[in-house]
């Protein structure tokens, strides 16, 4: 019997040899001018994207936030089923370079009437049958597709490790947020508690005669801003630990607090290293990157598209009226085909169809460039802030000790009746307000550390992440 294997073992490998050309461009990573340091900076290898999220985030309870929100948070796992969903379509489409084999067998029983055919009565007929198929990948058509579905499903890999940075820095941010929304409560609760004290000094005073009554209608002016302060930094912090608590996949709950705001250790200098190490370190860029390199690929599948298609397919099995007779020799059939498809008037829509391809190709590169410009921005953003804030808490201490001598003289003077109330109002008012302002400008310090941790790539848990298929689907696109 002439069977299908027989004849591809033929036929296969001269159409093999035949079908290796890759129509379209090869990807190859754009020439990105990066400086060789970042402004201001001495340029250094030495970066802190190097250390793990654990290393700079040494609150426990903070580490445990971050490690229950690596477990439970639901756009990370929306993100990891994502990637298992491109895999699946990258085995998916990879399948088209090679021959289907399918099997088919069936057995029947049936009569033809004998008042119509004589000859007729009960008929057995028994069927077994192998189809192949194959399509000769000459210009490289399922080659491309397959490139670009593998740069697919390293984008998705790489949108997965932004979503785990995005994390982690969402979850410090908002615990140091929480933080200092709890040392504004207790500076509120303080405040107000010296306020109400004031306020039942200046009624006594007013009561006895030696005060006007403007003092006390001040003294509660004071008193019950102070109170607004306190339900509004109240509601904030719930609201804090409400995005908290999503953040770390659970309904709103109350959040166990760890080190104070004043008590988070992070590291004094903070080396960004190389603008260069952003395209190897930075997930949103080498997405953008595999997704130029996809598109890049899809070229050469549209230019194949204009060219001659070969196909081959094969049946062979056998047919019988007796099962004992199916597998003998007079019971095999056959069939052998070659099929040539090719375009030869589309009206110009497979030559559109390319210049599709390259502009969308264009778009990707620009895309990609400017991922690479918002990268150095948001590094520069940072490494700012963590200068400038410093700077600015300075300030803030030099204003909160100036602020509470003059709140304690204004005290004073006023007790000896040397001022009156207003300056006493200016001086605790402004007491309050340096508080506050520190705390404040302290948390942003802090933030800008971790602006500065996230915008350098750093953090990536290594076991979040499924590497055997990403191994496999290396981003060379010419493979």
């Amino acid at each position: 019997m002439l069977n299908p294997s027989r004849i591809f073992a033929v036929l296969l490998p001269a159409l093999l040899t035949v079908g290796c050309i890759n129509l379209g461009p090869d990807y190859e990573r754009p020439n990105t001018m990066l400086p060789k340091s970042y402004y201001g900076i001495q340029a250094v290898n030495e970066t802190i994207a190097d250390l793990e999220w654990w290393q700079l985030f040494e609150d426990p309870q903070l580490q445990m936030l971050i490690g229950e929100a690596l477990r439970e948070n639901r756009d990370l796992q929306q993100a990891v089923a994502r990637v298992n969903e491109v895999r699946a379509r990258y085995y998916t489409i990879r399948a088209d370079q090679f021959p289907t084999l399918d099997g088919s067998a069936s057995a029947g029983r049936g009569n033809l009437a004998e008042r119509l055919f004589p000859d007729g009565g009960i008929d057995d007929q028994y069927t077994a049958n192998l189809s192949a198929a194959y399509e000769v990948d000459l210009w490289g058509k399922f080659r491309r597709s397959t490139q670009a579905a593998r740069a697919d499903l390293m984008a998705s890999v790489e949108n997965q490790r932004t979503v785990i940075i995005t994390l982690i820095a969402d979850v410090a941010s908002t615990y140091l947020l929480l933080r200092d929304l709890d040392a504004r409560v207790e500076i509120s609760k303080d405040t107000l508690e010296a306020r109400r004290d004031s306020t039942g000094i200046i009624r006594a005073r007013y009561d006895k005669g030696t005060v006007p009554l403007l003092d006390v209608n001040q003294a509660e002016i004071e008193e019950a801003d102070a109170l607004a302060r306190l339900a509004s930094f109240r509601r904030e912090r719930q609201e804090a630990e409400n995005a908290l608590s999503v953040l770390v996949g659970s309904s709103p709950r109350e959040i166990l607090r760890g080190r104070a705001l004043r008590a988070q250790l992070y590291p004094l200098e903070v080396p960004a290293g190389l603008p260069s190490a952003l395209l190897e370190r930075r997930p949103d860029i080498r997405s953008a990157e595999q997704q130029l390199a996809a598109q890049t690929a899809r070229i050469g599948v549209a230019k194949a598209l204009r060219f001659p298609s070969i196909s081959l397919t094969a049946d062979g099995g056998y047919i019988s009226d007796d099962l004992d007779d199916l597998l003998e020799s007079d019971s095999e059939l056959w069939n052998v085909q070659i099929d040539i498809l090719g375009p030869i008037f589309d009206a110009g829509k497979r030559k559109a169809q390319v210049n599709v391809e390259i502009a969308r190709t264009e778009q990707a590169l620009k895309q990609y460039e400017q991922t690479v410009l918002e990268a150095m921005q948001e590094v520069e953003d940072a490494l700012a802030g963590i200068k400038y804030y410093r700077e600015e808490l300075e300030a803030r201490s030099l204003q909160l000790r100036a602020a509470s001598s003059a709140s304690a003289l204004s005290r004073a003077r006023y007790d000896g009746g040397i001022t009156d109330y207003l300056e006493v109002l200016d001086s605790e008012r402004s007491l309050f307000d340096a508080q506050l302002a520190q705390s404040a400008v302290e948390r942003l310090q802090l933030v800008s550390v971790v602006r500065l941790y996230k915008a350098l790539g750093g953090g990536w848990p290594g076991p979040q992440i499924d590497e055997s298929t990403v191994a496999e689907a290396a981003p060379a696109a010419g493979k």
